[in-house]
Parts: C-alpha cells; sequence; structure tokens
C-alpha cells in the first residue's frame, strides 16, 4: 500500500514531469530539467514554505517575551511550556511548521534516486508514461555537457553542502554565547543548533555525493530557491511590520 501511494502521488509524477520537460528543454538536458522540476515543487510548497518563514520571523521578534517567561517560570517547567504554547497561539504561529517541509521533500528525494538508479532513465518506462506525455526522441544524461546525472559530482555535491550551510544561516536565529547558568535544555538547544549549522550541510554533502548528481543538483537548486525565497518574504514581512 506504502509503495502504491509512493510511486502514485511521488515517483510516477516527478518521472513524467521529467520526461516532459526533457522533451522541450534546449539539447534534452536531463540536468535542465531537473533544476525546472525542482523550481516547479517549490512553487508548489511555497504556502507552505511562506507559513515557515513567517513562524520564524516571528519568532525571532517574540525571544524578549519568551526569555521573560523563561526568567518568571524558571522552577516550574509545566507552567513555563503552557505559557510559551499560549504566546505562539495568541500570535498565530506553529513552531514546527517547517518540519513538514523536510517530511515532504524526503520522497521527492527517494523518487529521484529511483528514477536514476532503477531503470527510469536514459530508458523511457512506457508503463508509467501518462498519456498526454510524449517520449522523447533524444535524453542528454550530461548536465550541460559535463556531469553524468546517473553518476556522482564531488562539485554539485560541495554546491549542495555550501548552500545548504548558508541557507540554515539565514534560517536560523543567531547563535548565543554559552551562559555558565544555562540549563541542560538550553546546552541541548544550543548543540542542536549547532549541528544544524555544521553537521547537517556536511551531511548533505556526504549525502548529495554518494547518492547521485542528480539529487545534488536538485538539492542544489532547491537551496538556492529557499534562500532567495526567505530574502524575498523577509523584506515583505519586514515592510509589513513597519506599515
Amino acid at each position: 500500500m506504502i509503495s502504491g501511494l509512493f510511486h502514485t502521488f511521488f515517483y510516477n509524477p516527478i518521472y513524467n514531469g521529467l520526461v516532459f520537460l526533457i522533451d522541450i528543454v534546449p539539447l534534452a538536458d536531463v540536468g535542465v530539467a531537473i533544476i525546472l522540476i525542482t523550481v516547479l515543487v517549490k512553487l508548489l510548497l511555497f504556502p507552505i514554505s511562506q507559513k515557515a518563514v513567517r513562524t520564524q520571523f516571528i519568532m525571532r521578534g517574540l525571544q524578549p517575551q519568551l526569555e521573560k517567561i523563561k526568567e518568571k517560570y524558571a522552577k516550574d517547567k509545566q507552567a513555563q511550556a503552557r505559557k510559551t504554547m499560549d504566546l505562539y497561539k495568541e500570535k498565530g504561529i506553529n513552531p514546527f511548521s517547517g518540519i513538514l517541509l523536510i517530511f515532504i521533500q524526503i520522497p521527492i528525494i527517494l523518487a529521484l534516486y529511483w528514477v536514476f538508479f532503477r531503470g527510469g532513465l536514459p530508458e523511457i518506462d512506457l508503463s508509467i508514461l501518462y498519456s498526454f506525455i510524449n517520449e522523447p526522441s533524444k535524453i542528454n544524461m550530461n548536465f550541460l555537457g559535463l556531469i553524468p546525472m546517473d553518476g556522482r559530482s564531488i562539485v554539485l555535491a560541495f554546491l549542495a553542502g555550501l548552500s545548504q550551510y548558508f541557507q540554515i544561516k539565514l534560517s536560523l536565529p543567531d547563535l548565543k554565547k554559552r551562559d555558565d547558568k544555562a540549563s541542560l535544555k538550553d546546552d541541548f538547544a544550543r548543540s542542536f543548533q549547532l549541528q544544524m549549522r555544521y553537521m547537517l550541510p556536511l551531511f548533505i554533502f556526504g549525502f548529495s555525493y554518494f547518492v547521485s548528481a542528480a539529487v545534488a543538483l536538485y538539492w542544489f537548486t532547491s537551496n538556492i530557491f529557499a534562500i532567495g525565497q526567505e530574502i524575498f518574504l523577509r523584506g515583505r514581512l519586514a515592510k509589513e511590520k513597519k506599515d
């Protein structure tokens, strides 16, 4: 059942989308098709992304209030958590809204992996091709004539990891200096933030290199789109706040 849902909602649409784009892009470049389908996916996820950016922006402004709650209810963790959630509810935000984006991207990346490593390309599987999608007469697996999409690319993997670092740096709040009086929870939060900033980009680099150049290109394009989106939405939200 899970396999059927995965193919119906992720693998088949992405496969057909790639085949359609390969048929219309210059030189039938698979890499260009991956970039275009990544942008399309990001546009479809824009409402969720917009909500996540809005949440992060508002939470930055709430830091003084959150610190006051933390100090006032330092000895009552349940009251501290309740007051914190009440503040989030009052401001109409969900601090976990960004997690949904991560979970949605996982099956998309798996679908790309299956396309290139389970016989999806360069051969065309006509059995899953939608009736309105034409079979391309030519398929160029080398992105810009240089990087095989069904192989590995340390350059694209490096760009994926580097762009992930800047995307995280832009989206996360500034890292605070460690306080000697910090609680175990504070230390855990700081440690988690450090891992997100530095370990995740390294993981993305390794994952993108060992899986495929296609996944690395998807991740790099996705991060560049996310950085541009973050800058655009932050500017708009800051303008709305001033007005």
